[in-house]
């Protein structure tokens, strides 16, 4: 989902115009960024933490050449969902599990005939 759809969506169900609603997301989206670069962190219950950490400066291997290399510290934004998009994103397993369970149910030698072109059945005489 991109930006667009989302100040489309919430236009709609708000009755504003997608101009106004357009800057409405992009003020928001404003402040969590000023937030993280004042505080280094943000939290909007029910859905998540923003927050910056620190990388330490490390040594690595160019995968290419295998020369080690340095490098540096840099700071990068990372984000915990809240319990509430936890348990949403779980549903979605559960219903993934679900389908693929009965999916499997329903691979009986008919249904496989397809695949295998075996048809079971009496033989013919």
């Amino acid at each position: 989902m991109t930006k667009k759809e989302i100040v489309r969506t919430i236009s709609e169900e708000i009755g504003l115009t997608q101009l106004q609603t357009k800057e409405i997301v992009q003020k928001t989206f404003d402040a969590i960024v000023e937030a993280l670069v004042a505080e280094r962190r943000i939290e909007l219950r029910n859905f998540g933490v923003f927050e910056v950490k620190r990388r330490a400066p490390r040594k690595a291997r160019n995968p290419r050449t295998g020369d080690k290399v340095f490098v540096p510290e840099k700071f990068v934004v990372t984000f915990k969902p809240g319990k509430e998009m936890e348990e949403r994103v779980k549903e979605l397993e559960r219903q993934a599990a679900a389908k693929a369970k009965a999916a499997g149910k329903d691979a009986t030698p008919e249904s496989s005939s397809a695949t295998t072109g075996y048809v079971a059945g009496p033989p013919n005489s």
